[in-house]
Formats: C-alpha cells, structure tokens, sequence
C-alpha cells in the first residue's frame, strides 16, 4: 500500500496550515510515461464516492482506484537533495528510475 514517511507527512500538515487547506484529503495519481518512468501528482482535494481512502502518518490519502496498481508500494518522502534543497521524494519499485535506498 501507498505509505507517507514521517517527515513527508510533516510537511504536507505545513502545507495545508499554509494554503488553508486543513482537514481536505490528500490526493494522489501517476502515470507511466514511454521510459517507464513516472510522473506523480499530488495536491487537496475533496474525497469522491468511488476513491480508495486509507490513512498514512496522520493524514488522509484518497487516490481513484484506476492509479492503485501504479501507486502500490509506493513511499513518499520529504528529503534533502544533493543541491540542499528538500523535495519530496517518491520511492517506488514499479518506477523505471527506482533506485533501492542504501540501508
């Protein structure tokens, strides 16, 4: 199932504080693109009848059951980057760019 790390689940209760979007779902979709690779979107939305809802860190996360096979397995989290910026971050084994994190 789709996870959020504590620290992604941090900075999306940041966000809806931010943007007034506190206590709005959050929603998530993929799709494949020719490489293989993915294209990954996210943002507050309203829940719809026919969504999958579960709960990750605290939070609520509704994606349409046409994205669940993309998006199983999937962790999302909020890291720093090699240039010093903090992204959030998708790890996914589906995903042609997936690289395994080092333990």
């Amino acid at each position: 199932m789709f996870k959020l790390t504590k620290q992604a689940a941090e900075q999306i209760i940041e966000a809806a504080r931010q943007g007034g979007t506190e206590g709005m779902a959050l929603r998530f979709a993929a799709r494949r693109k020719e490489d293989g690779s993915f294209d990954y979107l996210m943002g507050f939305d309203e829940a719809k009848e026919d969504d999958i809802r579960f709960t990750s860190e605290g939070i609520t996360i509704v994606i349409e059951p046409e994205y669940v096979p993309l998006l199983d397995e999937t962790t999302m989290d909020y890291a720093a980057m090699e240039d010093g910026e903090n992204k959030f971050i998708f790890i996914n084994p589906k995903d042609a760019n997936y690289t395994p994190l080092a333990d």
